[in-house]
């Protein structure tokens, strides 16, 4: 029996996607969680589960009041953590995973819409999702307002930038948390521009960031794809034990 990944899908716009099929390809399945039409998140990982990924969202990390689900998806990264079973956490998925281990997640003064590069830290030498890039200058497709600026002393920061000192982050052995949207197609993208308001304090055009992802769409899976098909190892090793 293939190992299987709980995805919890904050809004419609933010599917698996990408990394969906590239864990599948790879022999991990995903099952998906719509917590966006009030499916119900659960508080801790079910048994048949081997790992999770929460993908991204237009609420905030703190929304808790609007958005309750958010209340039960920290939780669960609570018990992720202490059992230190596979995890991914995708943008807003990353910040809730900061805010579940006591980090702060707070307004950004300079949003990153479109493609943006960041290095790699010679650090991730070790590791086993990111370790194929340590020490390079990378790039990766953002959307986000919000970013995270305080994690406790255990986390391990794997990926940052000028403007985003956390690009990407560990805890423990296999809990990770991204600022970045490995998931999005160009298609995937340009649909969030056409929705998207709030973009006064970026240097280009809405425009020009979709531009920039379809044009990088060959290097960004190039890029992230091995880290994900990594990561799924991490998840068949959880299978593996719990049998």
């Amino acid at each position: 029996m293939k190992p299987l990944v709980l995805v919890i899908q904050n809004e419609i716009d933010d599917p698996v996607s990408l990394v969906g099929q590239w864990i599948n390809e790879v022999g991990v399945d995903v099952q998906v969680i719509h917590a966006y039409l009030g499916e119900t998140v659960p508080a801790s990982l079910p048994a048949q589960y081997s790992g999770a990924i929460t993908m991204g969202g237009y609420m905030g990390a703190n929304d808790d009041i609007e958005f309750p689900w958010l209340v039960s998806a920290r939780s669960l990264m609570k018990d992720v953590v202490a059992n230190d079973i596979p995890f991914f956490g995708i943008c807003l998925g990353g910040q809730l995973l900061a805010t579940a281990v006591d980090g702060k997640v707070e307004p950004t003064p300079v949003p990153e819409i479109g493609v943006a590069s960041f290095r790699v830290t010679t650090d991730a030498s070790n590791d086993v999702v990111f370790g194929h890039l340590a020490g390079k200058e990378v790039i990766a497709a953002e959307w986000h307002k919000d970013y995270i600026t305080d994690l406790p002393d255990e986390a391990v920061v794997l990926a940052g930038n000028e403007v985003c000192p956390v690009q990407a982050f560990r805890i423990g052995e296999n809990v990770y948390g991204v600022q970045f949207h490995p998931e999005v197609d160009s298609e995937i993208f340009s649909s969030w521009a056409a929705t998207d308001d709030e973009l006064a304090k970026i240097d280009h055009t809405i425009e020009q960031a979709c531009n920039q992802v379809a044009a990088a769409e060959t290097e960004l899976i190039k890029t992230w794809k091995p880290a994900f098909q990594a990561w799924a190892k991490l998840v068949k090793d959880q299978q593996a034990k719990a049998l």
